[in-house]
């Protein structure tokens, strides 16, 4: 039977006498309705850069389609107080695992961040931002890393790709168990300025939880995150997918209202994947009736910028020990990228070039 996940009763909390609605589903749907230090932002955020990057976003997904399946849709709703994002993954998420040849809970657990590393590059407002997560915990995977940059483009990679244990129940892949407890860290990489770095503990390994947290703890965003990746007994990735869905400055309790009742209805991310929902479709069904308005659409892939040059760089900045050490070793030495696995060869004559400007460039001081 695939590996997926299901429906986890709706549990209401009180909270500092305000009503708290987490719709939490093993599948990874949590709703916070806690309106307390939201950041001062204008509604219409997500349309200021809608004229940019028009090379990159798609009109006509007839056509688009035809050869792609990934993407992105970016939507409001009400009036403006809900700002939504859904993404079909597949593709994406099984080249990552034929790349890392990860095993099947190791394949969720990146599918679900690569899946959000989607949604949420394409909401930093530099063409050229980067954004990076990271997940370290005490479990058998140890951690996983996703970069996203704003053109709907991630890559990522496991810690340790090989975990195999039991599953919570049938079809049910323990995520969280492989994770184990530890931290969420989000960096963005702006192109002018320093980097902002925020970290929260993890709530359940699960990853979209643990987004969730964040977006509210760190954005003070109150976020519903819905992410799902279905693995075939043959380890194959069958669907991956998600969506993010987050209420702006000035809602309303009459849309908190609505949008809980409405996720309420949803039993996992995977089941709605299954019953062959496109990203508009799962949009619909959620936003449908809340006035929902599609913006645009971007296409998302796996994507690695390394190359010989940055490789280069790297062994640079190791130091002159290690580059003799390597070339008294007489045999040349090959240097993988974590991120998608591509080898690069430098031949001990490569390295003794590379050691001479490394000496050159600490005598320039």
């Amino acid at each position: 039977m695939p590996g997926k996940s299901f429906a986890e009763p709706v549990v209401l909390r009180q909270r500092h006498g305000k009503r708290i609605a987490v719709s939490v589903l093993q599948e990874q749907i949590m709703c916070f309705r806690d309106a307390i230090g939201i950041k001062e932002q204008e509604v219409e955020e997500m349309t200021k850069n809608k004229s940019q990057e028009k090379d990159e976003k798609v009109t006509d997904m007839t056509e688009w389609k035809k050869d792609h399946m990934d993407y992105i849709v970016r939507a409001t709703a009400c009036g403006g107080q809900i700002r939504a994002f859904a993404a079909t993954t597949r593709n994406l998420v099984e080249q990552a695992r034929e790349i890392h040849q990860t095993s099947p809970v190791c394949t969720a657990a990146l599918g679900r961040l690569l899946t959000a590393g989607t949604m949420m590059g394409i909401m930093l407002k530099g063409e050229d931002d980067l954004m990076t997560m990271t997940i370290k915990g005490d479990g058998p995977m140890q951690g996983l890393t996703v970069t996203a940059d704003a053109k709907g483009r991630v890559k990522g990679f496991v810690y340790n790709p090989n975990v195999w244990n039991a599953p919570k129940y049938k079809g049910k892949l323990d995520v969280g168990g492989a994770i184990g407890r530890g931290t969420l860290t989000v960096v963005r990489d702006q192109a002018f300025g320093e980097p902002y770095s925020s970290q929260v503990e993890l709530l359940t390994g699960e990853i979209a939880e643990d987004l969730t947290s964040y977006f509210v703890t760190s954005e003070q965003v109150p976020s519903s995150v819905g992410l799902g990746v279905l693995v075939n007994p043959d380890q194959t990735v069958e669907q991956a997918g998600g969506f993010i869905i987050q209420l702006m400055p000035g809602f309303t309790d009459e849309t908190v209202d609505k949008l809980e009742a409405s996720l309420k209805k949803i039993h996992s991310v995977t089941q709605l994947l299954e019953e062959g929902l496109s990203p508009e479709e799962i949009l619909q069904k959620i936003l449908g009736d809340m006035d929902l308005e599609l913006l645009d659409t971007v296409p998302a892939e796996f994507y690695c910028n390394c190359s010989r040059e940055r490789v280069t760089k790297v062994l640079l900045s190791i130091g002159e020990k290690d580059i003799q050490e390597m070339i008294d070793e007489g045999k040349p030495v090959e240097l993988a990228c974590h991120f998608c696995g591509k080898k690069y060869s430098f031949s001990v004559d490569e390295l003794k070039i590379l050691l001479a400007a490394a000496k050159a460039r600490k005598q320039r001081g």
